[in-house]
């Protein structure tokens, strides 16, 4: 398994037992209690196959097997060297370049001008509003890493997410208001592809 094929989420879960050895349900308990599970997709059966994946790329090992009661076997994994020299070569490569995500906002805002104006002004109301609890629940987690003193390294991404939120919430909030003061001029609906007219010969 080399630098591309290490996903986020496999990059994360190296991380994890870097810090310390960890069964894979406590991986899963451990991104969903500090809110990891925002920046990737975790599911159990998608976490489960990734480090089954990672073991068998010798990226972890094995370090034992407990069983707690009725509970089924769970096998605890620890970080070889291999897989440390991989994670930090992967965050360096994820670091150094932004890559494109193509979220599906963007396509939504290219091709809105194929709703009346009002349903978009109301939509985009609704995603401001989105936005905003969104936000309030990431001002929430800040205030608690600080009154624990959890050293800001370590939460980073979230005050990146802040930082991000904010300017989207202003950015669409703006844009809201153009379009209802009509600032914004919005084409007739229903709408004939007006930016693609055939130019005259």
């Amino acid at each position: 398994m080399g630098r591309q094929q290490l996903t986020p989420l496999a990059v994360m879960l190296l991380a994890l037992v870097a810090e310390r050895e960890m069964h894979p349900y406590e991986m899963l308990q451990t991104m969903t209690e500090r809110g990891e599970d925002r920046l990737v997709k975790v599911r159990p059966g998608s976490l489960y196959h990734a480090v089954e994946r990672l073991a068998a790329a010798e990226l972890i090992r094995a370090t034992g097997v407990e069983r707690a009661g009725n509970r089924p076997e769970r096998t605890s994994y620890a970080l070889t060297e291999a897989g440390a020299r991989l994670l930090q070569a992967r965050v360096a490569e994820m670091l150094r370049a932004p890559v494109n995500e193509y979220p599906q906002f963007l396509v939504a805002l290219d091709e809105a001008h194929n709703l009346p104006r009002e349903q978009v002004i109301d939509y985009l109301g609704e995603y401001a509003a989105a936005l905003a609890a969104d936000l309030a629940t990431i001002d929430a987690a800040l205030g608690r890493a600080g009154t624990q003193a959890v050293p800001e390294a370590y939460w980073l991404s979230w005050r990146y997410l802040q930082h991000t939120k904010q300017a989207e919430l202003g950015w669409i909030s703006r844009l809201i208001e153009r379009i209802k003061s009509k600032e914004l001029e919005w084409p007739k609906f229903p709408i004939h592809d007006l930016r693609r007219q055939p130019t005259a010969e």
